[in-house]
């Protein structure tokens, strides 16, 4: 069965989101579970369903961030600690949604990357052993030594049709 067409709100949000992360250069979109998410450093970090944002957040702010209005969790029975749904009246203004993204790529570098389904389907097959422990520890190790890519200027905001108001 095709995809559906995406709505006029939609495509805006997508863009809105594509707008707000332009100044990185390890973005990549791709569709994920029904929405169309935006991966930074290859650690999905904001989504758009309809009119909905989806967000990546810390899972140790999991019960402060689900008392906020507008948002909810995207798992209620708690198995996804750290994704929220933020409706629209959510980041109707550019304060609210500039706190959304600068927290969702806040999060990011600490977040943890899926691996590959060709990756994930390995490691359950294979047993751990001594010698995969010490080799995943070095790999660990070697990836937080590497220097961080500096980040480009960030553009200056601009209105964008998402906003029903600005501060």
């Amino acid at each position: 069965m095709p995809a559906r067409p995406l709505s006029d709100e939609t495509l805006h949000l997508i863009d809105a989101v594509r707008t707000a992360l332009a100044h990185r250069s390890d973005v990549e979109e791709r569709a994920l579970f029904g929405t169309h998410a935006f991966f930074v450093d290859g650690k999905m970090c904001v989504a758009v369903k309809g009119e909905e944002l989806l967000v990546r957040l810390p899972p140790e702010r999991h019960g402060e961030l689900q008392e906020m209005q507008n948002t909810r969790e995207l798992s209620p029975g708690g198995g996804m600690k750290g994704y929220f749904w933020v409706e629209p009246n959510g980041f109707s203004t550019r304060a609210q949604w500039s706190f959304w993204i600068d927290e969702a790529l806040a999060y990011n570098p600490q977040a943890k990357a899926a691996l590959p389904k060709k990756k994930r389907d390995a490691a359950k097959a294979r047993p751990a052993t001594a010698k995969t422990v010490a080799a995943a520890g070095t790999r660990a190790k070697s990836a937080t030594t590497k220097a961080a890519k500096p980040l480009a200027k960030k553009p200056a905001a601009k209105k964008h049709s998402i906003f029903e108001a600005d501060d």
